[in-house]
């Protein structure tokens, strides 16, 4: 049973630093996150580390773009005073857990995560026959873990890397039990509460482990949701002590699937650097006008009298992303009926897309403009992130028997 309660769950996701995003990224993740912000505590963090499993030889580049990522998020709608926004590398925290987790894990669950094949069959060109690569799947994992995340939001192929977190954190559970001391922290954490809801907490507890009582239990758990001013690790041992249990240290995340992005690339393909067919988010109104007006269509439509087929032409998935049923029912019938041309085909979409983009573009620039506060941003949701990770390590360490004072 969750030890975590439900009044506010806690997001944490990121993205690794490889320069300007671009409309595929703000369709199939970042529009995302904008929303998820207003309903969860959420951590999003630029993976500079991550950057290196496949950029070991080129780290120079890595600090620009971690900055030029971060003005896209914030130019996209990501507000810092919703979210925690921070740079991977500013949180040692997630080394540290990393390098304990290695401990652990044993090393053909690392071989059997999907796409460390696919990825060396990809990236053929690069010398990924190290460690790092190997091991980024777990230093993904303490970067949930560190957060104690309840939900982290990714797509359908990447459902295998929260199952080795998921699995990663039993393990830890299982060779380390319970936080020492537990009952003892308990009990404190009650007393917290004030001398009424630690009485009406207790009777709860003690209703529910003598009798069953299903209504004590669910009592009991809205009276901690309840209680604003106890931390989280004092909410955990609380609910654990309720139910009986423990205080789960490593709770194991769950997989929360994003909608698959429908943004195509300019070829049909998926939109991604590595075909060259991508709209930065920052593309100038002239470079999206002329990179769409150039895009390829129906390869049977050789002449302007000659009918097409929507179903066939990459320009059509722009319209389904972009134009409301009165365009799309335009579009089927002139390029069936050879009434509208290409160019005009694609008039539309030109103006949605310079419509989507100027105000994030507007944004951007005034990010751009003051670098100093995006690293101030950074800085501020570096020392969030580090005590939120801080508090993870002291009871990973206190779990392992593994502390000592200096």
């Amino acid at each position: 049973m969750s030890t975590t309660p439900s009044h506010r769950q806690r997001i944490v996701s990121g993205m690794r630093p490889t320069g300007l995003l671009h409309l595929g990224h703000y369709h199939g993740v970042l529009k995302n996150w904008v929303e998820m912000q207003h309903q969860h505590e959420c951590f999003f963090f630029v993976a500079d580390w991550h950057a290196l499993t496949t950029h070991y030889e080129t780290p120079d580049g890595i600090s620009q773009h971690v900055e030029d990522m971060a003005i896209d998020w914030l130019a996209a709608g990501i507000d810092p005073r919703c979210a925690t926004v921070f740079t991977q590398s500013h949180v040692p925290q997630h080394a540290e857990l990393h390098l304990l987790l290695s401990m652990i894990t044993p090393l053909g669950w690392l071989e059997r995560v999907p796409t460390y094949k696919d990825q060396q069959e990809k990236l053929k060109e690069r010398d990924l026959a190290t460690y790092g690569f190997l091991g980024y799947p777990l230093l993904q994992s303490a970067d949930i873990l560190i957060y104690k995340a309840d939900h982290v939001p990714v797509g359908a192929d990447q459902v295998a890397h929260i199952e080795i977190t998921r699995e990663v954190a039993r393990r830890f559970n299982h060779l380390y039990g319970r936080e020492p001391g537990f009952e003892e922290k308990a009990e404190q954490a009650a007393n917290k509460m004030g001398k009424k809801h630690a009485k009406t907490y207790r009777d709860l507890r003690r209703q529910y482990q003598e009798q069953g009582s299903t209504d004590a239990i669910v009592m009991g758990r809205a009276l901690l949701e309840s209680q604003q001013s106890l931390s989280v690790g004092d909410r955990e041992r609380l609910l654990g002590y309720l139910e009986g249990s423990g205080k789960t240290i490593l709770p194991e995340p769950q997989a929360a699937l994003t909608k698959a992005s429908k943004m195509p690339g300019l070829d049909g393909q998926k939109m991604s650097k590595s075909y060259n067919n991508t709209l930065s988010l920052r593309e100038s109104p002239e470079s999206v006008e002329k990179k769409i007006r150039t895009m390829p269509t129906d390869t049977n439509r050789v002449r302007r009298t000659d009918p097409g087929d929507p179903a066939r032409c990459p320009v059509w998935q722009f319209h389904e992303v972009y134009s409301d049923d009165t365009t799309k029912q335009w579009v089927q019938e002139g390029c069936r009926s050879a009434g509208i041309g290409c160019i005009e085909c694609k008039q539309p979409v030109i103006a949605a897309v310079q419509a989507e983009l100027a105000p994030i573009q507007q944004r951007a620039a005034e990010f751009e403009a003051d670098r100093g506060r995006v690293r101030e941003i950074l800085r501020e949701g570096a020392e969030t992130a580090r005590q939120v990770a801080k508090a993870t390590m002291v009871d990973v360490m206190e779990a392992m028997r593994f502390t000592h004072h200096l």
